[in-house]
């Protein structure tokens, strides 16, 4: 099976392009876990219910909100490739409900 590769200027996860198409400046991209579920960078404030802590490894994923596919920052910023690592369902359930919350935070 061919792994699917997004489009990565330079190691920056900041300038993937999804196989989708999205991008940071769309519908936006967001930091996830390892289990594809956003995180919360607020600091010293309470992690809101459907959001993930910040990993303390700091094993951090960017979540495609259109799509859900799922790349690993570490690769990226390693090798300047962006293999998807895998993809969640962003239809429905906690991931649905993670980015909810991740984008009524971020207005």
């Amino acid at each position: 099976m061919d792994t699917e590769t997004a489009d990565v200027i330079g190691h920056d996860v900041t300038t993937i392009t999804c196989v989708c198409g999205n991008t940071v400046s769309q519908a936006g991209l967001i930091q996830a876990n390892s289990q594809g579920v956003p995180v919360y960078v607020g600091g010293s404030t309470s992690v809101p219910a459907e959001l993930a802590e910040w990993p303390a490894d700091e094993d951090l994923y960017t979540l495609c909100p259109s799509c859900g596919r799922v790349y690993r920052d570490s690769i990226v910023e390693e090798t300047g490739t962006a293999p998807v690592a895998f993809r969640v369902d962003v239809t429905a359930g906690p991931i649905a409900e993670a980015i909810q919350a991740h984008w009524n935070l971020s207005t």
